[in-house]
This record gives structure tokens, sequence and C-alpha cells, in this order.
């Protein structure tokens, strides 16, 4: 049977946007009036990220690593997430080749953030940043997400494995 030192994982995680909470998004912290809802800090890219590294590796979800309703896992940094994310792959032989994000929100405008997003999701990677994607898409004005009541985000993920 063929098999490939390439694997491609995608990922998705949505959050209701709730008052008095930070808004973070790639590890970097947006001024915003509200912020995401969720157990953990709630950061809906890096959890799509997680995700979608976890279903490259075939390593399972999010869910399995850090079950949601945990006290271990109350208002748990994702970057700490993402950390024990990166120790898997390396124990399986997987590096990251390139992520690519797409959040999905009305408001706030993301545009002014990529920069920093970027850095912060490269640095939390170990990768540089020509090989991160963050990029962003109003719903127009469509359903929850264009209510403005959630974020959205997808990823993929391209991992090779070096054995």
């Amino acid at each position: 049977m063929p098999t490939s030192n390439l694997r491609i994982g995608t990922g998705f995680d949505i959050h209701r946007l709730v008052p008095n909470r930070q808004l973070r998004l790639g590890g970097v912290t947006i001024p915003f009036a509200l912020g995401l809802e969720g157990h953990s800090d709630g950061d809906a890219l890096i959890h799509a990220v997680i995700d979608a590294l976890l279903g490259a590796a075939n390593l399972g979800d999010i869910g399995m690593l850090f079950p949601p309703g945990q006290v271990k896992t109350k208002d748990l940094n994702s970057a700490v997430m993402i950390n024990k994310v990166m120790e898997l792959l390396a124990e399986k032989g997987f590096q990251i080749v390139n992520v690519d994000t797409n959040v999905i929100c009305q408001n706030p405008k993301l545009s002014v953030h990529y920069g920093a997003i970027k850095t912060s999701l490269a640095e939390l990677l170990s990768l540089g940043e020509d090989c991160v994607s963050v990029k962003a898409k109003t719903a127009e004005e469509l359903g929850e997400i264009g209510a403005g009541k959630a974020i959205a985000v997808q990823a993929v993920a391209l991992l090779q494995r070096l054995d």
C-alpha cells in the first residue's frame, strides 16, 4: 500500500462572543468589547490549528487531549495546549510544513492584527512567518456569526514525517 511522508489535516472551531472575557485569537489579545466563551481561554484560532495538527498526525482531536469541563483545563491558556501538541508531534516524528487559517467574524476587523497574530502563531509552532497564513472573512451579516454573536475559525496544516 502506498504511503506518504506528507499529511494534511483540517481544523474548525466556533465560540460565542460574550461580555466580561478578553478576546484572544492566535495567542494575541484583541481590543474588543466581547470575548470568546469557552472552558479554556476560548482562543478559537489556536483550537482550530490544534485540531488541524492532530488530524494530520492521526492523533485525535482537542477534546480528547483537553476534555472540556475538567478543572485542570478551566481557563487554560491555549498556548499551553499547543505546546503539548507540539511535543506529541515531535514524539511521533512529525514536523509542521505550514499552517493556513481563516477567521470568520463580523467584528472586530482583524486586518490590523494579522502581523501580531502571525508572529504569535509562528513562534508557538516553531515556524517562520512565511509558513503561517492568517486571513479573515466576514459572514456578510448572515447567521449567528454575521449577527456578531460568534467567531469561527478554519485551519489547514501540512505535516511531514521525518522518518
